[in-house]
């Protein structure tokens, strides 16, 4: 695993836990609305429930992967790996965690509702060997099995059953179950109160199991929408810490005496998406048939949208246009694409050519609090689609809104969009399988292809490249199929954002590349 140094910068500031207890404020652009850890698979809700929830593994301030709830494992042979868990660990209700809580996990993560369906192939067997051991028995090789499970949080068997919340409330429902407001984690913060989309109160674990680094031990989120009440509250010294901070105000923030902007890469991909599944759009003036589905105008699209505006202009400067759907940092052949050249006369006869001279409309969702500037990027793609005749009905809203709109849950409603993705494995597999994979009605198979985008031979390599160990072998499988993935134009790549924090001059923390913020390597003076 490379080490994604941006955070290891930051991390040699921490001074330990001997520091004065305090309390931490911070906030957000958008809302912690779920609590229950499989409900939603976006980063910040992920982030936020990380400091509750833990998983068998856990990532550190570098991304490398660390023991969490398995103190050690094994491959006992190529499809049978053996995890040994960590004795003395209680849930935050007082409850043992065992190997059943690991079981039950596994299977609520694969059920009907679960965001995070991709965790663990459906396939794989768990079986229990005793109370502290556990074998996870796979259909076949697979190199990569736990890249993902930091974000896969083991649940308390028992506290779920008891209160009658074994049932996933998915992104769309409007029902929510227990675990939808209350959290029983094993990690180092609990969450003392929730008013989802208001506040969220937590409070040091003081019989966490492992070592919290930070001196924090009260937590206040605040969900902001407003760029600028959210800087003017960092600015005043009313909250310690905000993200994101509009790239405009870094250098404002960084001139203000009490207060510093920390920058830095994020691995985040955010690209546009079109419907190439219905036989006819649900959202556009082109009736009896879908133009998404003919290449010259996925095509058209892409060259009308000239990114290095949308990197001057909108992004000033804080991002990295893009040709590929993963980071330049996680995939060592990035460097051999290109993106499809700015050219709005070759869009134009594209459009021409494919029967749409005189252009079409079309509704695109987007949210408006969820990546940096992601209104004002839809807002300019569709500006610059108006130049070559494509009328763009925007639809901005929340991202609570957007996901219940857009996900599998909702039937995948949607007939253009705009998304961001940061593979949670960091490796190009859980990109192809879950962005580009061949899907159903409800997202077996790539349920964050919300377009519907299939190629059987990306599926074919996608299950190639899983079980394949020697890396250049791999590289050259992912390299191919990234290959095909343009030419056919399977998505419009945009770019990577930079990563742009707020913080007080007296707190310390650690700024890792995947965009988590976690309570244990805060201090604060």
């Amino acid at each position: 695993m490379m080490k994604l140094t941006a955070a290891a910068a930051l991390a040699v500031s921490l001074i330990g836990s001997s520091a004065q207890a305090e309390t931490l404020k911070f906030a957000f652009q958008g809302t912690l609305n779920q609590l229950d850890p499989y409900s939603l698979n976006e980063t910040f809700t992920l982030s936020s429930l990380g400091n509750t929830y833990e998983g068998l593994t856990r990532r550190g301030p570098d991304l490398e992967i660390e023991p969490a709830l398995a103190e050690s494992w094994e491959i006992v042979d190529d499809n049978r790996w053996r995890f040994h868990l960590r004795k003395g660990v209680k849930f935050h209700n007082g409850n043992d965690f065992t190997a059943d809580d690991v079981i039950f996990s596994a299977d609520r993560v694969r059920s009907e509702g679960s965001d995070l369906t991709t965790r663990i192939n459906a396939q794989v067997k768990v079986e229990k060997v005793d109370d502290y051991t556990v074998d996870f028995v796979l259909p076949g090789p697979n190199p990569i099995l736990t890249y993902e499970w930091d974000t896969w949080y083991i649940m308390d068997k028992e506290w779920t059953e008891a209160n009658d919340a074994v049932k996933v409330t998915s992104a769309s429902d409007t029902t929510p179950n227990y675990a939808s407001l209350h959290a029983n984690g094993t990690g180092p913060y609990k969450i003392m109160s929730h008013e989802p989309g208001v506040r969220t109160i937590y409070e040091k674990n003081d019989d966490y199991w492992g070592k919290i680094d930070g001196n924090i031990d009260r937590v206040e989120f605040t969900p902001i929408g407003s760029d600028a009440t959210r800087v003017a509250a960092l600015l005043s010294g009313e909250l310690d810490m905000v993200y994101p901070i509009p790239v405009q105000d870094i250098q404002r923030v960084d001139n203000n005496a009490g207060t510093k902007a920390l920058t830095g890469p994020e691995l985040r991909t955010i690209f546009l998406g079109m419907d190439q599944k219905r036989d006819e759009l649900l959202h556009s003036s082109v009736k009896g048939k879908n133009p998404f589905k003919d290449v010259r105008v996925r095509k058209a699209f892409y060259q009308a949208i000239d990114m290095n505006a949308i990197r001057d202009k909108v992004m000033r400067g804080m991002s990295n246009p893009t040709s590929l759907l993963i980071s330049p940092l996680l995939f060592s052949r990035s460097d051999e694409f290109e993106r499809w050249p700015y050219d709005p006369e070759a869009s134009k006869a594209l459009l021409a050519e494919a029967g749409y001279g005189d252009g079409f409309s079309v509704a695109m969702d987007c949210p408006n609090d969820r990546y940096v500037n992601d209104e004002a990027i839809c807002q300019t793609v569709a500006a610059f689609l108006a130049r070559v005749g494509i009328k763009v009905e925007l639809n901005a809203q929340p991202k609570a809104q957007y996901f219940a709109k857009v996900l599998a849950s909702n039937g995948y409603d949607t007939s253009f969009y705009l998304l961001g993705w940061t593979p949670s494995s960091f490796d190009s597999w859980n990109v192809l399988t879950n962005i580009t994979g061949c899907r159903d009605d409800k997202g077996v198979g790539g349920p964050f292809n919300l377009g519907g985008y299939c190629n059987p031979k990306i599926t074919e390599l996608s299950e190639q490249i899983l079980v394949e160990n020697d890396a250049t072998k791999r590289d050259a499988l992912i390299a191919e199929a990234f290959t095909i993935l343009h030419e056919d134009v399977s998505h419009i790549p945009l770019h990577q954002q930079s990563l742009a924090w707020g913080v007080s001059e007296d707190v310390s923390l650690v700024q890792r590349a995947d965009n988590q913020f976690m309570f244990r390597w805060v201090v604060k003076k």
